[in-house]
């Protein structure tokens, strides 16, 4: 009672403190013992290497890590290959969409002394530490995320990976300390599943050894670009329908024609009302993310266009953000040795930091302790 009648008057006494003690860890040391202190701001995101990236991509996760970057974040960026095993992948088709989509992060300007750009599988802990939540996981829970059931309602034989893949994406932040993770709003659920798994963690070992990652969402509409040709759907790589989206590779006719044959409706005048008329909405959205502008200044520069010569402004406006980031990506293509160096060196940084996680969680769960880098190098010679 005496603890709790001092944490009272402290509180009334600093209020300031309740936000200070809500970043604080708690993690497991070697002999058992807890020890706790900050956590240090941590972003982390990743991306899949399947398909060619459409502007939704691009607005809603490339140049949004620019600017976590630009605003001095300690951002990882990985590349989701394993993520994207869950469905058969051409081998060599999978490495080349990895190398595309490090050229693209580059082109954007995601710069790698600044960020840490790896690719997924070069980083083992991954793997590792997906098994030791998935032993702390249910079936009933997995089977139960609306991803999940959505995706197996489609196949006769569900891969398991399917069921494990909100397990394998906690352990990718995780396994990092992340603090907060760059996603759109229909990917937060999976965040629940590895703030369920932390909250196990702490149950049965006692100990924390990483924080519970918070959902970092855009505030542009940058994650809610829809279908060119259905705008009742989100703009999506798998769209059968090639004019649904726009790619970063196409080229400025093509855009023009995307847009051009883009679904609106019959009343002539721009407006911004989603609910009502998505299509046209749609349009002011992108005019908005590739101009900088606001959806009220859109719409009041389009105040004397019809829909048809709105179409016009907005396809000049991309091409305007689009061109000059395909041409540095080509550029950056013809440079695979460089392209390879940064992911290297990437990894190189991020097996580091997950070392330092892993080593915690192994402590605490009882795991074989692992030799010291220098013992492993002199075993290996």
């Amino acid at each position: 009672m005496e603890f709790i009648r001092r944490s009272i008057i402290n509180f009334k006494q600093y209020p300031h403190r309740l936000f200070y003690y809500g970043l604080r860890r708690n993690y497991c040391t070697k002999n058992g013992e807890a020890e706790s202190e900050e956590w240090p701001r941590r972003v982390v995101t990743g991306l899949q290497p399947t398909g060619a990236l459409h502007v939704g991509n691009y607005f809603g996760a490339l140049r949004r890590c620019v600017r976590l970057q630009d605003t001095g974040d300690d951002l990882m960026i990985f590349i989701a290959d394993l993520h994207s095993l869950t469905t058969h992948q051409n081998p060599q088709a999978l490495q080349e969409n990895s190398m595309e989509l490090a050229a693209l992060l580059l082109a954007s300007g995601v710069d790698p002394e600044r960020s840490v750009v790896f690719v997924q599988s070069a980083v083992a802990r991954h793997a590792e530490l997906c098994w030791l939540l998935a032993c702390l996981a249910t079936q009933a829970r997995l089977a139960h995320l609306p991803q999940y059931k959505e995706k197996a309602a489609t196949l006769k034989e569900v891969p398991l990976g399917l069921l494990l893949y909100p397990v394998l994406q906690a352990a990718d932040v995780l396994v990092y300390g992340a603090t907060h993770v760059a996603v759109g709003g229909d990917q937060a659920q999976h965040l629940q599943v590895a703030a369920q798994l932390v909250r196990t963690f702490r149950h049965r070992y006692g100990c924390q050894p990483f924080p519970t990652p918070r959902a970092l969402l855009p505030d542009d509409g940058s994650d809610r670009i829809r279908s060119l040709r259905d705008p009742s759907k989100k703009m999506s790589k798998s769209d059968p329908d090639g004019k649904s989206r726009i790619l970063l590779s196409d080229p400025d006719d093509v855009i023009a024609l995307k847009i051009r044959k883009a679904v609106t409706d019959f009343t002539p005048q721009v407006t911004y009302e989603p609910d009502t008329r998505p299509g046209v909405s749609n349009l002011v959205t992108l005019h908005c993310l590739a101009a900088g502008l606001t959806a009220e200044e859109a719409v009041e520069e389009a105040a004397a266009l019809t829909t048809a010569q709105y179409k016009q402004v907005v396809a000049r406006a991309l091409v305007a953000e689009l061109a000059p980031l395909r041409e540095r990506a080509a550029d950056l293509r013809r440079r695979p040795r460089l392209l390879r160096d940064v992911l290297r060196a990437g990894a190189a940084r991020a097996r580091r930091r997950a070392d330092a996680v892993y080593e915690r969680v192994a402590a605490a769960v009882g795991l074989a302790p692992h030799a010291p880098p220098a013992d492993r190098a002199r075993a290996a010679r």
